[in-house]
């Protein structure tokens, strides 16, 4: 068994680990999923590496998904400036999705619209714009 957690991807560890956070944004470009994959993998561990944010495709618009390791607290960030507003769900541990929410309210103007919580998940939308 190696325990060295820092040179796994938040993908290859357990899917109910309390540090990993999936998040899914929708209704907006590519490019503003770019810039706040990009905010977020500037900070945390994740899936998606330097590789562009995977998207899904159907009869719904477009939609990009990343999976990030939020197990520390990070830097302060500037902000990053967004074409459009960017609906955000962030679904993991409550630790570690406070920890995506707080990095993604310091580079944008983040909204909570939504939010359930169950004993050891949080499911957050936030609706992210320019500040």
């Amino acid at each position: 068994m190696n325990d060295s957690a820092s040179s796994t991807s938040p993908a290859a560890d357990a899917a109910d680990s309390p540090d990993l956070v999936h998040v899914m944004l929708g209704e907006c470009s590519a490019a503003d999923a770019d810039a706040v994959f990009g905010v977020l993998a500037g900070h945390f561990d994740s899936d998606r590496d330097n590789d562009v944010p995977g998207r899904r495709e159907g009869p719904r618009p477009a939609t990009w998904t990343g999976s990030f390791r939020a197990d520390h607290a990070p830097a302060e960030i500037a902000g990053v400036v967004l074409a459009g507003p960017v609906t955000a769900d962030l679904q993991g541990g409550p630790v570690a999705v406070e920890r995506l929410r707080h990095t993604l309210a310091a580079a944008f103007s983040a909204e909570t619209v939504g939010s359930a919580a169950g004993d050891q998940e949080v499911d957050l939308q936030l609706r992210l714009s320019n500040g």
